[in-house]
C-alpha cells in the first residue's frame, strides 16, 4: 500500500505540502487505538486559501469541488505527517465530514464532496471507500468555502 498511495500521487501529479500547523489552540490530528481523526482541513494551496465564499452565492459547484479536492490533499498531508510518512501504516479511511458554506438555497453539498471523496478513492484505492456526511453551514474559518475531517484506522 506504501508504495501504491505515493505512486497514485505522482500519477495524479500531486506533491502533498507539509502539514499545516493548526491556526488555534487544537493539534492537526489525533491517534487513539488504532484510529486517527484528523482536524478540519481547509482548500489550501501553497499556504493560502484557494476558495472562498459561499457556494450559491458567488461560488461555483466546479469551484467547490476544488475546495473539496485541495482539503483532501491536506487531509492526506496531515495523516502521512502523524504516521511519520509510513504509509503502511495508514488503513482505511472510514469517513469524511465536509462543511460546505452555502447561500440558504444551495442544495448540492454532496457533489461539492464528491470532490474529495474521488480523489481520496483515486489515491487509496479500495481503502479510500469511505462514509461520508456532507452539511451546508452559514460560514467557515477565513471564509473557507469548504472544511472535511477525515477518520483512519491506523497501524
Amino acid at each position: 500500500m506504501a508504495d501504491t498511495i505515493a505512486s497514485r500521487l505522482e500519477a495524479a501529479g500531486v506533491t502533498l505540502p507539509e502539514a499545516a500547523a493548526p491556526a488555534a489552540n487544537y493539534v492537526p490530528s489525533v491517534s487513539y487505538g488504532g484510529l486517527l481523526q484528523t482536524s478540519g482541513q481547509l482548500p489550501l494551496d501553497g499556504g493560502k486559501l484557494a476558495v472562498s465564499g459561499k457556494l450559491g452565492a458567488g461560488v461555483s459547484l466546479e469551484d467547490g469541488q476544488k475546495a473539496a479536492r485541495l482539503c483532501a490533499i491536506n487531509i492526506l498531508a496531515q495523516a502521512k505527517s502523524a504516521v511519520s510518512g509510513d504509509w503502511s501504516r495508514l488503513g482505511r479511511l472510514l469517513k469524511l465530514t465536509v462543511f460546505v458554506a452555502s447561500d440558504a438555497g444551495f442544495t448540492e453539498q454532496h457533489k461539492v464532496a464528491n470532490g474529495a471523496s474521488d480523489f481520496l478513492v483515486e489515491i487509496l484505492g479500495e481503502n479510500g471507500r469511505h462514509s461520508r456526511s456532507a452539511v451546508g453551514v452559514p460560514a467557515l474559518p477565513m471564509d473557507a468555502a469548504v472544511e472535511i475531517e477525515a477518520l483512519f484506522e491506523v497501524a
